[in-house]
């Protein structure tokens, strides 16, 4: 389950809340509302690392084509068959 803190209590007790963020994200709220996320900077590269990397249709690299071109649908996408030309 998320954690999440006050802005408040964030201001008043950083070092307690930092030292939590770093085992897992913190949420920091702001009138009730969620308006920060405060993570280790180790989870945050991870997450950056995970980016997504867009090519031009004329540019994707070989491997990631033959990937695509032998994906195939699971068993249970078969229940949609019925929607194919409507």
């Amino acid at each position: 389950m998320p954690q999440t803190v006050s802005s408040v209590e964030a201001s008043k007790a950083f070092g307690r809340i930092s030292r939590q963020a770093l085992v897992a994200p913190l949420t920091i709220t702001h009138h009730g509302h969620d308006s920060l996320v405060l993570m280790s900077a180790a989870e945050y590269q991870r997450l950056k690392r995970r980016d997504r990397e867009v090519y031009a249709l004329n540019e994707v690299p070989e491997e990631i084509a033959d990937a695509v071109r032998s994906a195939r649908a699971p068993a249970e996408a078969d229940a949609f068959n019925h929607e194919v030309g409507s």
